[in-house]
């Protein structure tokens, strides 16, 4: 047997328990950071852990209408209706183009700042929204 073969099957051929673990945790960050955004919209957090259905729910967030869904599918148009929805998103809850920028390059820390900030939803006149879908009086 040659000792690179060797080495690598003591090893586990390269496959990390730790690797693994750290990944689960930033996945499970992530999906507390979108339960927790999706809950200041006033939609059901679950909802970001059904696939397909977490996009309608986003897009539906944004102010957008469901059937951009279909667009997400489509390649090039995915990319720019992304972008459009994601710029849409980040404007209800009070962000500006920077922050847009951050959401597409950096999502695993600008998600979990506007999940555990204090941003708040706001619904289509502008005016925040409580979690429970009602505007508040300022």
């Amino acid at each position: 047997m040659n000792e690179e073969v060797v080495v690598e099957v003591a090893t586990g051929g390269g496959y990390s328990i730790l690797g693994t673990i750290i990944y689960i945790a930033i996945v499970l960050f992530m999906i507390i950071s979108m339960w927790k955004v999706f809950a200041k919209a006033g939609r059901p957090g679950w909802a970001v852990l059904i696939p397909f259905y977490n996009a309608y729910v986003f897009l539906k967030i944004a102010g957008k209408p469901g059937w951009w869904l279909i667009l997400l599918f489509v390649p090039i148009l995915n990319i720019i209706f992304g972008i459009i929805a994601l710029a849409a998103f980040a404007q209800k809850f009070g962000k500006g183009a920077g922050f847009v920028v951050g959401l597409i390059f950096l999502p695993i820390i600008f998600y979990p700042i506007l999940a555990f900030s204090d941003a708040q939803y706001l619904g289509a006149g502008g005016a925040p929204v409580s979690p429970q879908g009602t505007m508040i009086n300022q």
